[in-house]
């Protein structure tokens, strides 16, 4: 059985002399232990060295994609189809292919395995004629060869540019910030009308270029610079200045100046426009997610591209806000929500309510971008397209209050708010006219507690008048009963007259009780009738 083994110096095929001693896996390790026990176990019978580092990286390239290359083929034809025996291989990926195109039996199995950790422990040993100094310089060549092509290094790729490039922009800002309002300034001395009536910084220096005094403004032509109507204002505005008089020295360093801030203004136009190209070759999701600016001082506050794909969406999300973030944790308030991506379009399109939620989706559709292009061997910017148009969609839908999916299946319908119309039309109040002394509380309080003790007065004076009438009906039953003493009547009769008595008896506690509920006092109108029907039968 014949091995093949790969090493950075070149390709090795081994020939196994005692394939008896392969059986015991376990105890294979044993027969490996000196450069003496190993030969007794294998040979070497080719060895194919590379002749550079590039050779050596297309040939382990070549076999970590499963493909063979040409010097292998070459190796394999000569060698193993002319021996007639099985191919014993690391890799079974490798063994397929070779069997599909050279026609060859490959072996893959842990016993193969075994066998190729015995023959790396003795490399140096069973491989004659390669130095070790020399096989540790080609590891460290290869190794880094290698990873540099798994990374995909490219020059355009080299995102230390793009930071450079941002910092030096927001300096050029400063700069011609602080250029521009030392130039209106200095020529406000001299016309300050000026400044008012032209309000773009560029077109003022370069109007202050073209003309310098202002008593040349009368013969000058500033149509390309300015409009019509804009050109007449300056012209009649220099005639009646108020501007004190400099000399033609003072002139001349203003206009120095006016030049120093066109050039500037143009070379920043042109570094941005190096920048937008930049990012489009580096970050072109990035870029369609976030903007050019806003990308690349994300990249640049993160240091590079592959650390900024490092980060989480919610620390993407409050990047540049790390000083509010401490504050907030150290005072126990609300942390911020978002931070440099705040300045991005989606958010600044967005109502105060809802910038929260967009910058925090944002984010989270920003990271998917920031490493995919980091990531990724595909350079467009086609996912990045798409979930801008997801984002801008579910704006649209929280803008407009419409229909929210909570989750797949579900939905909800916003609430409309009810309609109401609030006119602007102020009303006179007519009550801040009065001259009278409005009562106190105090008064207001002692009013109140009168009109209780009246009401309860009067609550109170039925009761009375109630008592009053069941003691007079009373005194009449008093009377009734001593009328029917005087005269004998029929049993009967008396029973009847009883049965009255008790019973007015009982309602007279009733009454004291309860004056407002007691319904059985007999009528006035009743009592007159018993009255005569007690004569006619005396």
């Amino acid at each position: 059985m014949l091995v093949l083994f790969e090493t950075s110096v070149g390709y090795a095929i081994f020939k196994v002399l005692n394939e008896k001693k392969l059986q015991e896996v376990d105890s294979l390790w044993k027969e490996f232990e000196t450069p003496e026990k190993a030969n007794k176990i294998v040979k070497l019978k080719h060895f194919e060295k590379f002749q550079d580092t590039a050779e050596a990286l297309a040939a382990f390239t070549a076999l970590m994609e499963g493909k063979i290359n040409k010097q292998l083929k070459k190796v394999l034809k000569k060698i193993v189809k002319e021996a007639h025996e099985p191919l014993a291989v690391a890799d079974a990926k490798l063994g397929g292919v070779i069997k599909e195109k050279l026609n060859l039996s490959c072996i893959h199995s842990p016993v193969v395995n075994e066998l190729m950790r015995g023959i790396r422990s003795q490399m140096d040993g069973l491989i004659p004629g390669v130095e070790p100094r020399e096989m540790a310089a080609m590891c460290l060549g290869l190794a880094h060869s290698l990873s540099r092509y798994r990374l995909k290094f490219s020059a355009d790729k080299v995102d230390t540019m793009i930071v450079q490039a941002i910092s030096l922009l927001d300096d050029l800002d400063k700069e011609l910030n602080n250029y521009i309002m030392r130039c209106r300034e200095w020529y406000g001395w001299h016309f300050p009308e000026l400044g008012k009536i032209i309000s773009d910084n560029l077109t003022y220096c370069k109007c202050l270029q073209r003309v310098g005094d202002r008593k040349n403004y009368a013969s000058a032509t500033l149509s390309d610079l300015l409009s019509e109507e804009m050109e007449a204002e300056v012209k009649a505005a220099a005639e009646i200045s108020m501007g004190t008089e400099v000399s033609e020295e003072d002139i001349c360093n203003i206009l120095h100046l006016c030049t120093q801030v066109i050039e500037i203004s143009e070379y920043r136009t042109q570094l941005y426009e190096y920048l937008q190209n930049r990012m489009m070759a580096i970050a072109p999701n990035v870029t369609v997610m976030v903007g050019e600016l806003v990308g690349a001082r994300l990249i640049a506050h993160a240091g590079s591209l592959l650390n900024l794909a490092k980060h989480a969406a919610s620390t993407v999300q409050i990047l540049g806000a790390e000083k509010a973030l401490f504050r907030a944790l150290k005072s126990r308030r609300d942390t911020p929500k978002y931070g440099l991506i705040y300045h991005a379009s989606l958010v600044g399109q967005t109502s105060p309510k809802h910038k929260g939620k967009i910058s925090r989706m944002l984010a989270a559709k920003t990271v998917l971008a920031i490493r995919y292009d980091a990531f990724g061997e595909d350079s467009s910017s086609a996912m990045g397209v798409e979930n801008r148009a997801k984002l801008e969609a579910r704006l649209r839908i929280l803008e407009d209050r419409g229909i929210r999916k909570i989750s797949g299946t579900g939905k909800a319908l916003a609430k409309a708010e009810k309609y109401e119309h609030k006119s602007e039309v102020k009303t006179y109040d007519p009550s801040g006219d009065s001259t009278l002394a409005t009562c106190s509380k105090k008064r207001k309080i002692e009013e109140v507690d009168k009109e209780d003790e009246i009401t309860e007065k009067k609550a109170k004076k039925p009761k009375i008048k109630i008592k009053a009438e069941v003691e007079e009906e009373v005194e009449e039953v008093e009377e009734v009963e001593e009328e029917e003493e005087q005269v004998e009547e029929e049993p009967s009769v008396r029973k009847k007259k009883k049965k009255d008595k008790k019973k007015h008896i009982k309602e007279e506690p009733l009454s004291d009780e309860e004056p407002c509920t007691s319904t059985a006092i007999p009528s006035p109108e009743k009592k007159k009738k018993k009255k005569k029907k007690k004569e006619a039968e005396d």
